[in-house]
């Protein structure tokens, strides 16, 4: 079996593979070729993932033939984390499904050999289709969108738990306050998103003690000159501004809390705006190591600008941003404070990512394969988001207007049409068309100053809570008393 030979899996798979993935078929006749292919619709979205990155990787230790080659276990992968199943056992099925279709004959249904084949996928690979997908839209996004003629980035930290083994524990241990035994390991990740596209640009990953401004000290190199760089207050220090400004990146942040206000320092720009001088810190963060906190200046000019944020049914909200945006002309306080509560976006996108997705819980049981775990959900997130682009550019619509989970339900409602093949070119690109049209047309309704509550309706089981390490603990006889002392 040749690795180009790559299975169109049900769901996402059949709308972005094309042609290429049936090349090497050389036993389907031409006519039959040319009306299945689906290489129009992936031009239509310009996402690409060439066949190429997987040719001429090592293929194992005994060097022989796989039924699952790179090529294959990565689309597998792919529809494990898109699909609303995510055992491994669900995406071995759909192999054989596709397999036995083929007239490959029986095929094993055991995990190990797919499970082997996704931990020899390159890492390398991995993260270059991420960062081709992501470099992807940003080109295909106008200069129009931009804001104020800057690419706008937003930097935001979050959490996620694993399963509990030894190894996982002892790369992202568990947070100090739950018993040995009782928690799981938890990773903190750092994201680098755009503004204009929302896709996730580059993300960083390590243990939850970590702080995020250690972890984004390692993403510094992807920001370009003339970015503005959009964070809350846990980013906003002297260390951090004066680095970006070397960097000849611009910053928006939020005031640090432990950073006192006095609105009599400075130059006067506006009302409650000020340009003023911040010294250096005496000691080094750490934050900064040693050679770079001596490469900072002894002060840094930044401007002062307080904002009111009113809701309906509550009181007004002061907020004091940090920036250096100095020149009040071309960046007035009330862009600032626009572009400052556009960083909510982020906290969507994450949730997008973790609760749509399942980023919230990964399944992988070792370092090694939850580093490539991230990089399949930050692979399918940025495809589906490069699809809500193209549907947003197409027909003329707001980007932050779709819907992820509604795109996400069309992906999949249409690729089991296009599946089935039989179609012609006209009738491909008809369906092309009105998935399209259909994601633009199904916009999320606006609903300024809407609050909800971020609490459950519907009870959870009444189990007991694990207090105890598993072989230590005894389930009472009455589970509904809680508070009865364990043996």
């Amino acid at each position: 079996m040749h690795a180009s030979a790559l299975p169109i899996l049900p769901g996402f798979q059949a709308l972005l593979l094309g042609q290429a993935a049936r090349r090497a078929r050389p036993q389907v006749p031409p006519a039959v070729l040319q009306a299945k292919s689906l290489s129009q619709l992936r031009a239509l979205f310009g996402l690409l993932i060439p066949d190429s990155r997987w040719q001429g990787l090592p293929r194992g230790p005994s060097g022989r033939q796989r039924l699952f080659t790179p090529l294959i276990t990565f689309w597998a992968f792919l529809s494990q984390v898109l699909s609303a199943d995510s055992a491994c056992r669900t995406a071995v099925r759909k192999v054989q499904a596709w397999w036995i279709r083929q007239g490959g004959g029986p095929m094993s249904a055991n995990t190990s050999a797919y499970c082997q084949a996704r931990a020899r996928l390159p890492e390398a690979t991995l993260e270059a289709i991420h960062q081709q997908l992501a470099g992807g839209m940003e080109s295909e996004l106008p200069d129009p969108h931009w804001w104020r003629g800057h690419q706008v980035k937003v930097v935001e930290g979050t959490t996620c738990s694993m399963p509990d083994t030894a190894q996982n524990q002892e790369a992202y241990p568990q947070p100090s306050g739950q018993k040995a035994d009782c928690g799981f390991p938890m990773l903190k990740l750092v994201g680098l998103f755009s503004l204009a596209t929302g896709a996730l640009l580059h993300a960083v990953h390590g243990p939850v003690r970590v702080h995020d401004v250690q972890l984004f000290r390692q993403l510094w190199h992807h920001l370009a000159p003339g970015d503005v760089l959009v964070a809350d207050r846990g980013f906003c220090s002297f260390g951090l501004l004066a680095t970006l400004q070397q960097r000849g990146v611009d910053g928006l942040m939020r005031l640090h809390q432990a950073r006192r206000v006095n609105w009599r320092r400075g130059q006067r720009l506006g009302k409650a705006d000020r340009q003023l001088a911040w010294t250096k810190p005496r000691g080094c963060p750490r934050t900064l190591s040693a050679e770079q906190f001596a490469a900072l200046p002894d002060t840094l000019t930044v401007r002062q600008v307080r904002v009111k944020v009113t809701l309906k049914g509550f009181r007004p909200r002061s907020l004091v941003l940090v920036t250096t945006l100095l020149d009040p002309v071309a960046y007035p306080a009330e862009a600032l404070a626009g572009l400052y509560l556009q960083r909510w976006q982020v906290e969507l996108h994450f949730r997008e990512l973790k609760t749509l997705m399942r980023l919230d819980v990964l399944r992988c049981r070792s370092p090694q394969m939850i580093g490539k775990e991230l990089l399949m959900h930050f692979i399918a997130y940025n495809l589906v988001r490069a699809v809500m682009l193209q549907a947003a550019l197409q027909h003329q619509v707001a980007l932050s207007r779709l819907s992820f989970k509604g795109t996400l339900d069309a992906l999949q409602a249409f690729a089991a049409v296009l599946q089935g093949g039989g179609l012609s070119v006209r009738q491909q690109a008809a369906l092309e068309s009105e998935l399209l049209r259909l994601i633009a047309s199904d916009p999320v309704r606006a609903r300024p100053d809407r609050v909800e509550p971020r609490a459950k309706k519907r009870r959870p089981k009444n189990y007991q809570l694990l207090t105890k390490p598993r072989h230590q603990f005894v389930l009472t006889q009455r589970r509904s008393r809680h508070k009865a002392p364990l043996t």
